[in-house]
């Protein structure tokens, strides 16, 4: 196994299933991100043995950026931290995959120590008034203000930090994972799915999760009580039901494979602002449950437009992928995709504005809906949405793959306050970097 090992995780963008994720009747579109979460990974050699094992995990992103935790068979792996410093999501990846491994301290002689570097790309938050800084020679960057005192861009920075950290640690008690990450995909999934509710103190849908595992796809959520049956951790029975889930358990849960067809490029713009999904999911929640039949009927309304733009997708990848190159059959393929996606987001706009202004959640604010449809005025862009919960996070353009809206975008004043990021579809999940060394180059 290599001494140096580097992983990285993508961040998603929900194209089609807000709210509606949350129950396992309905389908959702995320997309995964070329922006992604890396975490490096390397043991140390200690020169006497410690009676436990202990997890360091570093970023220079935060202020005070180190997390050390020491844990041991004989606490039942319960983390304790010996830096002063917590953080709920570390520390449950590293409850969690200890319990699942369970390690024997002497199988480790002097090497109990583990290392791991975090950090994200630029755009999981807001980049503006801040110095872009490079990491090794890979042309890994980050911004030099502090994460925390910046807004987020919603791309799913917890759920790529938890699975990017399972991966790293998990690497050091299976030898083969380093090169084999596909053959431990469901595993990792399954236990960041675990350490991801734990930390949030909640069960959500759990799509940032499957995203950051597996990359572009369609998923149908887990049942909720799958997770809440579990234990306390430190409960004599937790390592044995742990591994029970996640190796035999059938999760009922839906990951497909589902990406934008070639020639379709996705845009994301910033806003600059940021919005406080929990709360949104909160009041949208407390809306539908007073709101029945009629919530009900909106749902199933914008389930159906969901539907429909996920088979068109489909449909135009399936036609794509018949022919060697764009043929007059595809260029009209993508004029009637684009008439059918502007069609559905006037049901999807309809049903949200109706839940904003029913439930007090700002799903599709009016200043976003006239920018979404400033944004359908530009050359090439087929439609375009505010995805996952809505808010002020984010929009996300789906245009054709040669346009240009930063150039065509300069300048114009209703587009002041969308600052559009460096992101594109990815469609691969959490993996290993080929040439982890380069990482640690000055």
């Amino acid at each position: 196994m290599s001494e140096f090992r580097a992983f990285s995780a993508p961040g998603k963008a929900l194209l089609a299933g807000g709210y509606l994720v949350l129950d396992p009747k309905y389908d959702a579109l995320v997309v995964g991100l070329s922006a992604r979460m890396h975490a490096l990974a390397y043991p140390y050699d200690l020169l006497e043995k410690l009676d436990k094992f202990e997890v360091r995990v570093r970023s220079r992103q935060f202020k005070d950026g180190e997390w050390s935790y020491q844990v041991s068979p004989e606490s039942g792996f319960i983390p304790v931290s010996v830096s002063g410093s917590k953080n709920p999501f570390i520390e449950k990846v590293i409850a969690n995959v200890f319990n699942y491994f369970k390690p024997n301290m002497d199988d480790y002689c002097s090497r109990n120590l583990f290392v791991i570097d975090i950090f994200s790309d630029d755009a999981y938050h807001s980049q503006e008034d801040s110095v872009t800084r490079h990491y090794g020679s890979r042309n890994l960057s980050f911004h030099s203000h502090r994460i925390e005192e910046v807004p987020k861009t919603g791309l799913g920075s917890s759920a790529g930090l938890v699975t990017v950290l399972t991966t790293a640690l998990a690497s050091f008690f299976v030898p083969n994972l380093t090169d084999n990450v596909e053959g431990y995909r469901k595993v990792i999934h399954n236990l960041s799915q675990v350490a991801h509710c734990q930390a949030q103190g909640k069960i959500g849908s759990g799509f940032d999760v499957a995203a950051a595992a597996y990359g572009s796809i369609r998923y149908r959520r887990f049942p909720p009580k799958l997770i809440s049956d579990l234990p306390d951790i430190g409960n004599v029975n937790y390592p044995d039901k742990l591994t029970h889930l996640v190796d035999e358990v059938d999760w009922n849960i839906t990951i497909e494979s589902n990406c934008l067809p070639s020639g379709l490029a996705l845009w994301m713009g910033d806003i600059k602002s940021g919005s406080e999904t929990v709360k949104l999911v909160q009041k949208v929640k407390k809306w539908y449950d007073s709101h029945l039949p009629e919530s009900l009927e909106v749902y199933t309304e914008l389930d159906h437009a969901n539907s429909r733009f996920m088979d068109e997708l489909s449909k135009l990848d399936r036609l794509h992928n018949s022919h060697d190159h764009y043929s007059g059959q595809i260029f009209e393929a993508i004029k009637k995709m684009t008439l059918v996606a502007r069609s559905i987001r006037k049901s999807q706009t309809r049903c949200f504005r109706k839940i904003t202004e029913e439930s007090g959640a700002d799903i599709e604010p009016p200043v976003q809906t006239k920018l979404l449809d400033d944004c359908q005025t530009l050359e090439g862009v087929l439609t375009c949405l505010i995805p996952g919960a809505g808010g002020y996070d984010a929009i996300v353009v789906i245009a054709t793959q040669d346009a240009d809206l930063k150039t065509q975008t300069a300048g114009d004043k209703r587009f002041s306050n969308v600052q559009w990021l460096d992101v594109c579809q990815a469609d691969w999940g959490v993996r290993k970097e080929e040439e982890p060394e380069t990482y640690f180059k000055k």
